[in-house]
């Protein structure tokens, strides 16, 4: 297995995918022209990567010089129509959408895609268009696995790459996020207002002048008012009185007199309420 090319997940599993359907023998030599810069360059336009590879000199063929091939990968593209269900589909998942909002990859994105009979990831060779104007006559040669390698290092950079490699680049695939009801609510709330910048004299603050508000010493320290005299509180009565006597109830186990006791007991505490009255 080869899949260790790539740091992250989603760049291992677009070799995963391509070692499915693609002879491993090819791939490791297209891997060898990524890892020792046989790749001029390369540019990505939407679903198709075009790219410029150094070639090998071989006098056994009559080669004496590099050569320069032209390569080009053209990835299916999913249509419009498709496009929108998925996103109707991710807009219906909080946990899928607010990564997406977030600039990051979620690691089920794939799950969005499969429920539509779709795939975000290479899936068979019949998602790849490939040319290269090498005298190979397999495909994919050495030269386009090579630049399968070199998308799978451009992934590990920017995860979005594989909406652009389907067809919808990552600022269209977030605008239509947005648009939904929930992508709406979740993208005001990630979105912060810098505060403006306010360009002061100074880092330091000066010392202003107040003028004298006391007019002598006695009112420095008596204050040019008195205080409002304390006011006496009376403590408040409880809420119910003689709670303990009338959880008791009107005749108690211990009670044995026909009188009611809570009756008795109102009458007692009224009278020593009375008498405390007349000794003050």
């Amino acid at each position: 297995m080869m899949t260790q090319f790539s740091r992250t997940w989603w760049g291992q599993r677009f070799i995963q995918a391509l070692e499915q359907f693609t002879d491993t023998g090819r791939l490791s030599r297209g891997r060898s022209y990524a890892t020792n810069g046989r790749i001029i360059n390369y540019k990505i336009d939407r679903s198709t990567v075009q790219a410029r590879v150094r070639g090998s000199i071989n006098p056994y063929f009559g080669v004496f010089e590099e050569p320069t091939y032209k390569t080009s990968i053209i990835l299916r593209s999913i249509n419009a129509r498709d496009w929108s269900k998925v996103i109707q589909n991710i807009a219906s998942r909080a946990d899928l959408l607010t990564k997406l909002l977030m600039n990051e990859m979620p690691d089920t994105i794939e799950d969005a895609f499969i429920e539509q009979g779709l795939h975000l990831l290479p899936h068979s060779a019949r998602d790849f268009e490939t040319d290269c104007s090498c005298p190979d006559y397999a495909n994919p040669c050495k030269h386009i696995a090579g630049v399968y390698y070199l998308l799978a290092s451009a992934l590990d950079k920017d995860p979005f790459l594989m909406f652009t490699l389907r067809g919808l680049p990552r600022e269209e695939l977030q605008a239509e996020l947005a648009k939904t009801p929930l992508g709406a609510t979740l993208a005001s709330a990630l979105t912060t207002s810098e505060p403006k910048v306010q360009p002061v004299a100074s880092y330091y603050t000066h010392p202003t002048t107040q003028p004298q508000q006391i007019a002598s010493h006695k009112e420095f320290w008596t204050g040019a008012t008195r205080l409002p005299a304390p006011q006496q509180t009376v403590a408040a009565q409880p809420a119910v009185s003689a709670l303990l006597i009338k959880k008791q109830g009107d005749y108690p186990a211990f009670w044995h007199k026909n009188a009611s006791f809570i009756g008795t007991m109102e009458e007692f505490y009224e009278r020593v309420r009375t008498k405390n009255k007349q000794m003050k």
